[in-house]
């Protein structure tokens, strides 16, 4: 059987963060409620970037990477975002010119909160899978910038920007999935939405315990399926959707007292050894979106550097989840460190609040629909120089009758 799963993948998360504990204390939140999140720092997009931007940052290393011969077998583009700019014209075809692949390629855009990159992954497995186009390869890109309407609510400090990209193939060198090894589990329920362009809403509290439900329910689906399987046993790590560091501490250890009987100390030596290497990116990052999945698994490759079974877990409210597993080839650590993704996040440049709140008011500017409009980086063009001048980044130059033009800098 043909091997098929992640050959690539690179982390973009921008050019600013915010410290959630100053984000916590400046908006009088209760600061007990910040241990429990295990967060430290939240990216920040600048109003010169969008979903686009921050796609084809992500995407571009890996490109640039590939021999004309590796670009031309790219014959599908997937974006997944809850951070569209168009209702019909997809994120994708922006991504698709602004990379420069060939135009023999389809081009496509998935929605399903959080869920759509995992979604996104087992389509594209699929394709790559199915040999009707040997040597065929996918791109699946999860990418998302917050909302500024989480203002002064206890979302805000973990809900945060960024891009995961990822080459799927038949030559897994980061990720090799095991077939037919998932369990799924859907149902319909309004625990966080989006019913307006701007807005997000919902029950926190019903998520987590939706989130909580899945994967127990996944996991039982996926045992279903694999002979033997065993929570405790089967995987030599482990990488959940991280809304927050805290959350997937919390599920990881229901797991192991529902499935294991664990005692807190074994727990709690389970969690360091299994899973807290995923968190090496998130708690620098924050959620981003339908991407965060992949970005505990870059953490996991770069900070666990092991070789073995990995268990992974995604979750989109509303909501669609899967656990699924597959074998992170020895070498995996060094073919990821060529992305320098601990590098581009020590690049960041530190806000504080103030700085912070001015962003979000002009990021407000650009919502959704915006027929006619130049990017002026003036406000900020002391961030701007520091993290973009001369760097060949790209950012968003302008609207002009709903198309937006970019640049790079």
């Amino acid at each position: 059987m043909t091997s098929v799963g992640i050959e690539s993948m690179n982390l973009y998360a921008g050019p600013t963060y915010v410290d959630v504990r100053d984000l916590f204390t400046a908006r009088g939140l209760d600061l007990e409620r910040f241990d429990n999140l295990m967060m430290r720092k939240k990216s920040v997009a600048l109003p010169c970037e969008d979903a686009v931007s921050y796609a084809v940052n992500a995407a571009k290393p890996i490109i640039d990477r590939l021999t004309p011969a590796e670009r031309s077998r790219i014959g599908t583009v997937i974006t997944c975002t809850e951070s569209p700019v168009d209702f019909a014209k997809s994120l994708s075809t922006y991504i698709h010119a602004l990379l420069g692949l060939d135009r023999n390629c389809r081009s496509l855009e998935l929605k399903q909160a959080c869920y759509a990159g995992m979604g996104a992954l087992q389509l594209a497995a699929g394709v790559v899978g199915s040999g009707f186009t040997p040597g065929e390869k996918v791109l699946v890109i999860a990418t998302d910038t917050a909302r500024a309407t989480a203002r002064n609510t206890y979302a805000e400090p973990t809900q945060a920007a960024g891009a995961i990209a990822m080459l799927i193939g038949d030559r897994p060198r980061l990720l090799d999935l095991d077939p037919g090894a998932h369990g799924c589990c859907s149902y319909e329920i309004m625990d966080v939405h989006r019913p307006l362009p701007e807005l997000e809403t919902g029950d926190p509290d019903m998520s987590l315990l939706s989130y909580l439900d899945c994967l127990e329910n996944c996991f039982r689906a996926y045992a279903e399926r694999v002979e033997g399987a065993d929570f405790q046993t089967t995987f030599d790590a482990l990488a959940f959707h991280t809304p927050f560091a805290g959350m997937v501490k919390g599920a990881h250890r229901r797991m192991m007292r529902r499935f294991g009987k664990a005692a807190p100390a074994e727990v709690e030596a389970d969690f360091i050894r299994r899973v807290a290497p995923s968190l090496h990116h998130c708690v620098e990052v924050g959620n981003i979106y339908a991407g965060t999945v992949f970005m505990a698994l870059c953490g996991e490759i770069t900070a666990g550097r092991r070789a073995g079974r990995i268990g992974l877990f995604s979750y989109g409210s509303g909501c669609s989840s899967e656990f699924l597993s597959g074998l992170v080839p020895e070498g995996a650590a060094a073919h990821l460190d060529a992305m320098a993704i601990d590098e581009g996040l020590a690049r960041r440049l530190p806000i504080d609040v103030a700085t912070y709140d001015r962003i979000l008011d002009l990021n407000d500017e650009w919502r959704f629909g915006i027929k006619d409009k130049e990017v002026d980086t003036g406000p900020y063009a002391d961030l701007y120089d520091a993290f973009f001048a001369g760097r060949g980044l790209l950012r968003l130059k302008r609207v002009s009758t709903y198309h937006r033009e970019y640049e790079w800098s």
